[in-house]
């Protein structure tokens, strides 16, 4: 049975795990070939354990499982010229790409750490620069498509409010993931507006809390149980189950896929209610 993506290409940053591995996945089952990167590494503001390399392996395994190709590097999206020299490789290989997921993303925003003015660069050098760095890698293979290609980028509910909501919860590791956030909709709406002609849809999806290991953790109960007003401002309206990655990865099909193809510029709130005034 032919799946809505056969013969396409899908280019995942942020695949080792979490929201980008099951975006890999469900992408292949799909009949798409997969680019995947991850830094597969630690980075000194993040208080929880990062992403191995022995998670992006398993990307792979699981990838391949469905028959479909992937092409996997480690690759920090800080670093403009290896991202330019994966999805090169990448395409070389598998032939083409169509659609960019810009998934990679940390949240400094917990543990001792987030205290430090290096949890607010890191915030933005990752969530924000990273996002562009990697639009920026991959445009030269999508430019190439006389279809077009869609751009999905993963902000956050914080791209619509702060996660620091009292004195008591402020931080440099949310103020920069905050201003990340944020920023990536500006990014989303420049070149939603000038890939326009190209045919390259361009949008954002802004979940709440996702059931991962950015969010699900010890520094982030610790902080949780510290500071209950932090916690208490995550709660969405909607009375749902914490939210998995494919809820996420819905989305994203919604805006690759066919049944959005009208759709560009737009921030897709996915939080249960949780921004709503």
């Amino acid at each position: 049975m032919a799946g809505q993506f056969d013969g396409k290409v899908v280019f995942i940053t942020g695949a080792a795990r979490g929201q980008g591995r099951t975006h890999a996945v469900r992408f292949a089952e799909e009949g798409a070939d997969v680019i995947a990167v991850d830094l597969c590494g630690q980075i000194d503001s993040v208080a929880y354990p990062m992403a191995s390399r022995d998670d992006l392996d398993e990307t792979v395994r699981l990838v391949e499982k469905t028959g479909r190709r992937i092409v996997a590097g480690q690759c920090d999206v800080r670093d403009y010229e290896r991202l330019q020299d994966v999805v090169a490789n990448g395409v070389a290989e598998l032939g083409r790409l169509d659609y960019v997921v810009a998934n990679a993303g940390i949240f400094p925003a917990v543990g001792q750490q987030r205290l430090d003015i290096s949890a607010f660069v890191d915030a933005i050098d990752v969530n924000l620069k990273g996002v562009y760095f990697t639009i920026e890698a991959a445009l030269p293979a999508l430019l190439r498509n006389d279809d077009g290609g869609a751009i999905v980028i993963t902000s956050s509910a914080a791209a619509f409010k702060s996660v620091s909501t009292t004195f008591d919860t402020i931080s440099h590791g949310a103020a920069g993931y905050t201003a990340a956030k944020h920023g990536v909709i500006g990014v989303m709406r420049h070149y939603a507006t000038s890939l326009a002609e190209k045919n390259i849809r361009v949008n954002s999806v802004h979940p709440g809390g996702v059931a991962t290991p950015m969010i699900i953790n010890e520094a982030m109960g610790q902080l949780i149980g510290d500071q209950p007003e932090f916690g208490a401002a995550q709660q969405p309206k909607l009375s749902m189950p914490p939210m998995e990655p494919d809820v996420v990865t819905d989305a994203i099909f919604y805006l690759c896929g066919a049944s959005g193809r009208y759709l560009t510029g737009v921030a897709l709130p996915l939080d249960a209610g949780l921004t709503l005034k």
